[in-house]
């Protein structure tokens, strides 16, 4: 059985107790550790859908997604919450495309929650909005000019 003495108020060793001075970093860090981390899930597909290309998906904030919608002239999949709207996209459309800000490419369409509702559906069984015309109505809507028609400077 070990012994330990507590250092009083005074700096002396006595009988009593004395809490220990836990910084504000070490208090975060445990008060995150007490959270249940939302682990990523696949946005789930309708029944009946099919994802022969694999599946990623473009996600952009709500405010900006009605935005989109109507500039696209085929939509596949698009699910949305509070926060964002998400387009399924087949995997790797962010090949050689750099998405403007505050879009948001997620390999493997994951999402931190389960909260996002289908709000289209295309008809057939391919979830996809074609990567290209999701890319230049983002970039329309955003005020960006897309990467192939950038001024290239030696």
């Amino acid at each position: 059985m070990g012994v330990s003495a507590s250092i009083g108020p005074t700096g002396a060793a006595g009988g009593g107790r004395v809490a220990r001075v836990v910084s504000l970093d070490t208090l975060t860090r445990l008060r995150r550790a007490q959270r249940p981390v939302a682990t990523p899930r696949p946005i789930p597909l309708p029944e009946g859908m099919t994802t022969p290309m694999g599946c990623d998906a473009v996600a952009v904030p709500a405010d900006i997604g009605p935005l989109v919608l109507p500039r696209l002239p085929r939509v596949g999949c698009v699910y949305a919450d509070r926060e964002h709207w998400w387009w399924l996209v087949p995997a790797d459309s962010d090949y050689a495309l750099e998405w403007p800000e505050p879009a948001r490419y997620t390999t493997g369409a994951l999402v931190s929650d389960g909260s996002a509702a289908l709000i289209h559906r295309p008809e057939g069984t391919i979830p996809y909005t074609p990567p290209i015309p999701l890319y230049l109505a983002v970039c329309r809507v955003t005020g960006t000019t897309p990467a192939w028609s950038r001024t290239m400077t030696a």
